[in-house]
Formats: structure tokens, C-alpha cells, sequence
């Protein structure tokens, strides 16, 4: 035989550059949009242009590249497009940091030229998370790769506010948003995280006007109590309905506060009486709004006491204010108690710093009546994966407010807004201005602002496609096939996008939106460096390769089912790999470097007629599995097909074949090993796309090279045999029963034993008899009999498969009393050390006093010891009953 043209082992990194490298170099993943096929199309969610790879993005990707991979492998004609996203905060907070290491800030150096200081960055170092995406293996069109923030996307998002704008659904205004006293910008709702945290409730004494009582109101932020414009009690409450138009004082500051009726206070919470700052509280503002209350901002854009707050507290920030005002509230008898109470803050997504309710003039999209429309589309037209999402994301919509979009940051794209300080007017339009439209003058000026960065993501599905150009790409691939996505920015993202797209195109930006779940340490915990739990995707790719990684990720992403991963796990998929090349080797020897010509109807035999049908079954497994997103399938099912039946079973099974001197046999299973090697290598491909075009590429006889632009193997049903399949249940029952009985009985794998078979059927005999050779090679075996009158000695290992009796002489092979007498020792063994932990573990002093780590493993051992002389008596007993 020849020698593979594979090395002896597989070294993944050479391999991994080299078909990457050739994938690009040969545009394989670049499309023509005029080419035939059904097109199928895919744009990945942009990472931050700051960020880098985590297992997050190791699994979104891996699954994209099984879909674009497979669906080529379908005939269609497959777009996947790349970007990053130019993260408007992240990107500027990380060159202001550069920038603070030179002892200078973005004022130092203006507007323009801190631009092009994070040009700069962005040029040098930003999009590194591109090359990791690149090193997983993604198919994606590196000749069309995007950037929010490059000249067609800008072009895009131009035309979307102006659009928007002159349709009234952009506008302007006071409003209260969420501000990050840090970052110095508005953010989102979606951009706000809330958690739990210990806090308290100061419950303030507020005396009526009249001098007839007081209320007291319950608080968690006294500070805000200076902006106070209102009292409000539910009109149903008997203990203040009659207060309604009275006024109280505003402890402190002395302003007179009018008492006001709405059912939106519950009468359960606190007190049951509420004070009123609309410049301070979301729900407030609303209260505000609905009883025409002034509205009193105390707090400026640092967080700090401006104007409106009494003279002793001007330039006070926010957090100090509080200390102070709850001991003048104590000096001045207003304060009666403080309670502990856990509340719920909203913190900075970026900078984790607590988010201030903070009212300003914003520009804001109109959400409603886009929602209408998005949410309307799911599930008729847009199907969400799984699909107990699509709940939360109508929830979303059924409650959405409108989506502030002005940032007060440099680098993003600026609102292309001008006003004229001549006479007022405000100017959107789709070029930049000369003179103003109402007075002809040229005194503009452009708003500072920047719109939101998910301003410009909510148009990728269509701007990524050429978008606001009529493009080739945007007529074949739009709408695009589906969306793969964290839980986390269904609202962020994928609603917005559902909302643009169905605005500007008329459709749907996606067909199917598939929901991957979290990446969990092994037990469980969510990673972060932190708690130092993170395992790193690239560092696993370097110690295990990719195919190990992606395979991994792919073999636990059940759907809606987080996955726990382990650095073990991934090491285990690792031998995978091994597996998979090692039976190439073997099978590429055999092949003597020569495509088999025989044909597979001349395959006989129950090992080629079993694996053609396998292979037939698995095809269609995992057609469905992909099709229906169910990935964990899809991995299991060519891994129990390539190591439980290719190689630990077929390859065993057709050695004679192969060494035989009938060279009609030997090359009808060649024809067979080939083929299943070959397509094996095709199926597989989408999961692992590095070892399988290794193989793929030096297999004797392929009319391409690249694997990628392969075809999904043909169906083949004559190939389909279900007397095959029962046949080989009972072959590997057989065969396996046998391995069993020397593994119990503790007989040498070198010994070689008798098998005595009494059938249920002639047929069962027949097959016995006809494979006599085999099953003599697989189960070590010197003779079998087979028939349905034999019988097997008394002293037999026994077993029954499928109804047919199994017997293993074990005279000679087993010396019953010297193995029982080995057991007596080894129980003795096991009594004498279980008597030393029982007694360990029955002393109070060692159990209380001992390190706990100590006390388990004394537990463990006791445990361990337990398990062994249960197994041991399980064997006893067997041999006393084959004795007997």
C-alpha cells in the first residue's frame, strides 16, 4: 500500500492559514448577484469597531458560517456580508483615554482634528476583531466588507432622517432622557442597564399650608425633593382624597407644592402619598406632563447642584448633596425615619456610572407608529427562533416610547440639522446648506449632536446591500434570509431594523430571526474577568484548533438552551478531529492513490450495504437539522455517524475485504469507503471547514479542489435497506454481548473464546454462519456455532439479543477459584480501609475541626470505596452463578 498523502498527525494552524488564505485569495465567498440560484443572504450583526472576540461571537459566527455553507452547498447563490459598527461612545471614550495618557482632552484638540485622531485609531487598530472573525473560518464577502460610519452607510443614514424628518416622524424637543453624567450624553432606554441594589426609603415630613396636618412621603432620593413641584395621592385613597387641592411645603425650600389627584399612585406602596419631580423622574415627567406641572431641573450636566437649588448647595454633586440633606432634614425635624429597601438603578451600559433622569432638548424618532407595522410582521412574515421571544419582543412594541437618537459626543454621524441664527428657522436636508431657506441668510449653524449608534444599525440590513442606491446586491439579496443574534439586542437592533426596513423597503429585513442562547462557564456562571471564568476563543483555537472550538459551541447550541462550556470540552472535540483524520489516513492508504471504479450496486456485504444506508439516513438528518436550526443535531448526529459507526464499526468490518485476494470484493468496498469518506467530508464541512478540506483535498479522484463550492451529495435510494439496518442491530448486539462477558469476567483481550449461538429464526443462523469470520475477528473469538437446537454448557457466560441465546464457554478461559480468591483479598483490602475513614468520619472533633476540603475527601474516598465493593460483589456473584 501507498503511503497517505496526510501527515500522521493533524497540526491545525498550518492548515487553517493555508485554506484561509486560499479561500480569499480566490474570492470563493464573493457572489454574483447576476449568477443563477435562489439567493440567500446574510448580514452579521456588526461588533463594536473597539471590540474583540469572545465566545459569544466564536458561537454567532460558527453558526452564520454552517447556514452560508450549507445553503451553498444547496446551489444558492449566497451573500454574507461583514462590517464592524463604529460604536459611538465605546470608540470615543477609547481614544479620550489615549489622549488623557498625553495629558490632553478632545477640547485640547477641537472638533475636527479629534476626528481625525479616531480615524486614526480606527485605521490602526480598530477592526481587529475582524481578523479573529477570520480566523474562526467565517465564508463571509471580504470584497464587500461595511463600516457605519463609511461614505455609503453615511449616505444611507442621511437619507433615512431627512426622510423621516420631513414626514414628521423626526422632531425636536424638550423631554426628559436619560443622561450619563460621565459619558456627558443622552442615552436610550435600551442603553440603560437596570439592577437591584441595596438602597433606603427617607420618609419626610411635608406640612400643609393651612397648618391642618402633614404628609409624609417615602423616598429613595431625598436629594431630588428640591426639584418638587407637586403632591399626588390616588382620588380613591379615604386618607387623602380630601387633600386634593391643598398645597403642602416643601421642607427646606419652602415652596408651596399643590396636592393632586391621579390613580397612577398605588395606594399599597410607601406611604401612599408621592412627591412630584418632573425633571428627575421618568414617571414623574409624565404626571407632569398630564397635570401641567412647571417643571424644576436642580441638577446640571455633571451631576452637580446648579441654579435652581437653594444657595448652600449650588456646585454640590448629587451624591454628596444627599449625605448632607438628610442631616438638615434631621436638624429640622423633617425626617422621621430611614428604612432599608432594595430598589432597581439604571446604570451607563458603557461606563456603569448611575444614569440621572435629566431634562433637555433632544431629537427623537416617533416610535409608534413604526412599531405598528414591525410588530404586525412577526410571525407572518418574520418567524423568531425559539419562538417564546416573539412574547418579549411584542411586549417591547406594545410599550415602546419614543427613541431618543441625539448623542452629545463627537465621533458618530452628525444630525444634518442647521439653524439660522438670523431668524430661527430649522433646515434638514440631504446637502449641506449655503443659506437659510425662509430669510436667505448665511449665518447657519449645524447642530453639534450625534445620532445614536444604533441610528446607522438600524438600517444594515438594506445599507450594507448599496442602500440608498438601486444596486444589483440590494434586488437579488434583500430581503435577507435570516438574522442570528443575542437575546440581548432583539430591542436594541433587530426590532429597530424590523421598524426601517419595513418603512424604507416595504418589507421585511429578515425572513427568520434565530435567538442564540448565552455561553456559560461549566456551571453555569455567566463569564466575565471578573470572576476570571472567561475562556478566550482564540486561545482555544491556538491550543485546540478551530474546527475543536466551533465544533464545541455547535454540539451544545440547543435551541433556547444556554451552553455550559468547559476548556475540557472543547479539548474532547479536539480527539474528534484526531479521529476524523486518523480513519482518512486509513482509508487514503488503502486507496492506493486511485478513485475506486467500481460501482456501489456491486457492494455486497452487510457492513457496505449497512454504512450506504447509514449514510443515506444521515443526509437527510441533517438537511433537517440545519434547515429547522437545530444545531446541536446536526453535531451529534455526525459524530455518533463518523465515530460509533465509520470508524469503530465499519472500518473493523471491511479489513478482510480490503486484504482479501478477490480484487472484485476488495474494489466494490474501496468504491464504498470513498464514498462515504468523500461525502462524509461534505456534510461535515459546515462545522468543521479546516480538517474536512485537508482531507477533501488530497482525496484520489475529486474534480474540485475546494470543498466549499462542493454540492450537497445526492440522495441515493437505492442505497436504502432496512434489512441491512436489522441485520446490523443484530451483529453489533451479538459481537457487543460478548465483549461485555470478557470485560465482567476479567478475561485477557488476548484470549481467544468459544460462542455457542442458539437462534430464534433460520434466518438469524444464516447471517450467524455467513459472517462467521468477522464476527470471529471483532469478538476474538477461535470457533462459532450457530443454529436454533445447539446448546452451551452450564459454565457459560450468557446473554440474549434479540431473542436469539448467546453462550461463552468458560472452561479454561476463566480459573473460577483463583479468581474468587483474588476477590476475597481485594474485599478484605477494601473492609480495612473503609473501617479507618467510618471511623474518621464518626469523630465529631475531626468533622468540625478539619478543613471542609479535607472532610469531602475523606467523603469522596468513603463514597469511592462503596462504589468498588458493589462492583466487585456484582462479579462474584456472576462467577458463583456460572459455577453453579
Amino acid at each position: 500500500m501507498a503511503e497517505s498523502n496526510l501527515p500522521k498527525g493533524y497540526e491545525p494552524w498550518d492548515v487553517e492559514k493555508k485554506w484561509l488564505d486560499h479561500w480569499e485569495e480566490n474570492k470563493t465567498f464573493t457572489p454574483d448577484p447576476e449568477a443563477d440560484g435562489d439567493p440567500y443572504s446574510i448580514v452579521i450583526p456588526p461588533p463594536n469597531v473597539t471590540g474583540v472576540l469572545h465566545m459569544g461571537h466564536a458561537l454567532n459566527i460558527t453558526l452564520q458560517d454552517i447556514l452560508c455553507r450549507y445553503q451553498r452547498q444547496q446551489g444558492k447563490n449566497v451573500l454574507w456580508v461583514p462590517g464592524t459598527d463604529h460604536a459611538g461612545i465605546a470608540t470615543q471614550n477609547v481614544v479620550e483615554r489615549q489622549l488623557k495618557t498625553e495629558g490632553k482632552t478632545r477640547d485640547d484638540l477641537g472638533r475636527e482634528k479629534f476626528i481625525e485622531r479616531v480615524w486614526e485609531w480606527k485605521e490602526e487598530k480598530g477592526g481587529h476583531i475582524l481578523k479573529q472573525i477570520r480566523r474562526m473560518g467565517a465564508s463571509v464577502d471580504w470584497d464587500r466588507e461595511c463600516f457605519t460610519f463609511d461614505e455609503q452607510r453615511a449616505k444611507a443614514v442621511r437619507k433615512v432622517f431627512v426622510k423621516l424628518y420631513e414626514e414628521g416622524l423626526i422632531y425636536k424637543g424638550n423631554y426628559i432622557i436619560n443622561w450619563c453624567n460621565r459619558c456627558h450624553t443622552a442615552l436610550a432606554d435600551d442603553e440603560v442597564e437596570h439592577s437591584p441594589k441595596p438602597g433606603h426609603f427617607y420618609n419626610i415630613k411635608y406640612k400643609l399650608s393651612d397648618g391642618s396636618g402633614e404628609l409624609i412621603i417615602a423616598t429613595t432620593r431625598p436629594e431630588t425633593m428640591l426639584g418638587d413641584t407637586a403632591i399626588c395621592v390616588n382620588p380613591e385613597d379615604d386618607r387623602f382624597k380630601h387633600l386634593i387641592g391643598k398645597t403642602a411645603i416643601l421642607p427646606i425650600v419652602g415652596r408651596e407644592l399643590p396636592i393632586i389627584g391621579d390613580s397612577y399612585v398605588d395606594m399599597e406602596f410607601g406611604t401612599g402619598a408621592l412627591k412630584v419631580t418632573p425633571a428627575h423622574d421618568m414617571n414623574d415627567w409624565e404626571l407632569g406632563r398630564k397635570h401641567n406641572l412647571e417643571v424644576i431641573s436642580v441638577f446640571d450636566e455633571d451631576g452637580n447642584i446648579n441654579e435652581n437649588g437653594p444657595e448652600k448647595y449650588q456646585g454640590m454633586f448629587k451624591d454628596d448633596l444627599r449625605k448632607v440633606i438628610v442631616e438638615d432634614l434631621k436638624a429640622e425635624g423633617y425626617l422621621l425615619s430611614i428604612d432599608d429597601h432594595e430598589h432597581s438603578v439604571g446604570e451607563c451600559y458603557r461606563c456603569k456610572s448611575v444614569i440621572e433622569p435629566h431634562v433637555s432638548e433632544q431629537w427623537f424618532v416617533a416610535m409608534k407608529p413604526l412599531a405598528e407595522k414591525a410588530r404586525a410582521a412577526v410571525p407572518s412574515e418574520t418567524k423568531i427562533f425559539p419562538s417564546n421571544w416573539e412574547k418579549v419582543y411584542y411586549e417591547w412594541l406594545d410599550n415602546i416610547r419614543d427613541w431618543c437618537i441625539s448623542r452629545q459626543i463627537w465621533w458618530g454621524h452628525r444630525i444634518p440639522a442647521w439653524t439660522c441664527e438670523e431668524c430661527g428657522e430649522l433646515i434638514v436636508s440631504m446637502e449641506d446648506p449655503t443659506k437659510c431657506t425662509k430669510c436667505s441668510s448665511s449665518k447657519l449653524v449645524q447642530e453639534e449632536d450625534v445620532l445614536d449608534t444604533w441610528f446607522s444599525s438600524a438600517l444594515w440590513p438594506f445599507s450594507t446591500l448599496g442602500w440608498p442606491d438601486e444596486t444589483p446586491e440590494l434586488a437579488k439579496y434583500y430581503p435577507t434570509s435570516v438574522l442570528i443574534t443575542g437575546f440581548d439586542i432583539l430591542f436594541f437592533w433587530v426590532a429597530r431594523m424590523m421598524m426601517m426596513g419595513i418603512h424604507f423597503q416595504d418589507q421585511i429585513p429578515f425572513h427568520h430571526v434565530y435567538i442564540h442562547a448565552l455561553v456559560r462557564d461549566e456551571h453555569g456562571k455567566k463569564m466575565s474577568k471578573s470572576t476570571g471564568n472567561v475562556i478566550d476563543p482564540l486561545e482555544m483555537s491556538d491550543k485546540y484548533g478551530t474546527d475543536a472550538l466551533r465544533f464545541t459551541l455547535t454540539s451544545f447550541a440547543a435551541m433556547g438552551r444556554d451552553i455550559k462550556l468547559s476548556e475540557q470540552r472543547i479539548e474532547g472535540y479536539r480527539h474528534f478531529v484526531n479521529k476524523i483524520w486518523n480513519s482518512a489516513r486509513f482509508a487514503l492508504m488503502n486507496l492506493d492513490g486511485k478513485k475506486p471504479e467500481a460501482s456501489l450496486e456491486d457492494a455486497t456485504g452487510l457492513a457496505n450495504q449497512w454504512i450506504l444506508n447509514r449514510l443515506e439516513e444521515v443526509k437527510d438528518t441533517m438537511r433537517e437539522a440545519v434547515e429547522a436550526y437545530r444545531f446541536n443535531e446536526v453535531a451529534q448526529t455526525m459524530y455518533k455517524f463518523i465515530w460509533n459507526e465509520f470508524c469503530d464499526w465499519y472500518l473493523e468490518m471491511i479489513k478482510p475485504d480490503l486484504y482479501s485476494d478477490d480484487e472484485s470484493r476488495k474494489g466494490a468496498t474501496l468504491k464504498v469507503l470513498w464514498t462515504v469518506l468523500s461525502e462524509t467530508m461534505v456534510l461535515l464541512h459546515p462545522v468543521m471547514p479546516f480538517v474536512t478540506q485537508e482531507v477533501w483535498s488530497v482525496l484520489p479522484g475529486i474534480e474540485n479542489e475546494d470543498i466549499a463550492t462542493v454540492a450537497y451529495p445526492e440522495k441515493r435510494d437505492n442505497c436504502r435497506n432496512e434489512q441491512a439496518v436489522e441485520q446490523m442491530e443484530f451483529f453489533q448486539g451479538l459481537v457487543s454481548a460478548v465483549r461485555n462477558i470478557r470485560t465482567e469476567l476479567l478475561i485477557a483481550p488476548s484470549k481467544k473464546l468459544e460462542l455457542i449461538v442458539r437462534t430464534a429464526s433460520d434466518e438469524a443462523a444464516e447471517l450467524v454462519n455467513s459472517n462467521v469470520e468477522l464476527i470471529k475477528a471483532l469478538a476474538r473469538l477461535d470457533t462459532v456455532t450457530a443454529g436454533p437446537d445447539v446448546k452451551g454448557p452450564s459454565a457459560s457466560g450468557t446473554a440474549v439479543v434479540q431473542g436469539n441465546e448467546l453462550f461463552v464457554p468458560l472452561a479454561g478461559a476463566v480459573d473460577f477459584e483463583s479468581e474468587l480468591a483474588r476477590l476475597d483479598k481485594e474485599f478484605a483490602k477494601l473492609d480495612k480501609d473503609l473501617v479507618v475513614i467510618e471511623k474518621k468520619l464518626s469523630n465529631k472533633g475531626f468533622v468540625s475541626n478539619a478543613p471542609a476540603d479535607v472532610v469531602e475527601k475523606e467523603k469522596a474516598k468513603l463514597e469511592e470505596i462503596n462504589d468498588k465493593k458493589a462492583k466487585l460483589t456484582e462479579l462474584k456473584d456472576r462467577l458463583v452463578s456460572v459455577m453453579e
